[in-house]
């Protein structure tokens, strides 16, 4: 008998997501987002990821991420 082991994942604002790449920049492009979108703002575990490091930023299973960007509305 075999066991299974279940996907790795991360919690993408509030919701486990398959870990599907280890870096942040491969996350956001997924998602239609990348250092030039403008208005975005990324937390890793609690603590506020700069633009300037998305790039630098591994993801690991367990982690914790909070992506917020402004909607249109009123």
């Amino acid at each position: 008998m075999s066991a299974t082991i279940p996907p790795a994942t991360i919690r993408l604002n509030g919701q486990d997501t398959p870990l599907t790449t280890a870096s942040l920049t491969g996350l956001l492009a997924g998602l239609g987002l990348d250092e030039a979108s403008r208005g975005v703002a990324v937390a890793l575990n609690g603590a506020v990821v700069p633009r300037r490091r998305w790039p630098d930023t591994a993801l690991a299973p367990g982690d914790v991420l909070d992506i917020v960007r402004p909607i249109q509305g009123g």
